[in-house]
């Protein structure tokens, strides 16, 4: 099992950046893929990036490429979200999970199953 924590969250201004952190511990860290998720009130959870064990592996949706960046240093057994020209409607909790790798990428929540308890990003106009 591999246990998640978030951190990096906040309040800011539109335009601006902020990297969110994921901090691993349990098992190896990495024999996972990880993945970041956000959730915006009533509304459904989302999927934002995925990286593979292998760091040159990455996958984005659509609302996001060309902003945000995932990375892991599977040294510090951490996973970054590195969010640039941030947006109101960015604003949402931000989970990282994790699920064993296997072939492919996975954008959908039910294909994690260790999930981190989330932090607040608020971007304002």
């Amino acid at each position: 099992q591999v246990q998640l924590v978030e951190s990096g969250g906040g309040l800011v201004q539109a335009g601006v950046s902020l990297r969110l952190s994921c901090a691993a511990s349990g098992d190896t860290f990495g024999t996972y893929d990880m993945g970041w998720f956000r959730q915006a009130p009533e509304k459904e959870r989302e999927f934002v990036a995925t990286i593979k064990w292998r760091s040159d592996n990455t996958y984005y949706a659509d609302s996001v490429k060309g902003r945000f960046t995932i990375s892991r240093d599977n040294a510090k057994n951490t996973v970054y979200l590195q969010m640039n020209s941030l947006k109101p409607e960015d604003t949402a909790v931000y989970y990282c999970a994790a699920r064993r790798t296997r072939i492919g990428y996975a954008n959908s929540a039910a294909a994690y199953g260790y999930w981190g308890q989330g932090t607040q990003v608020t971007v304002s106009s």
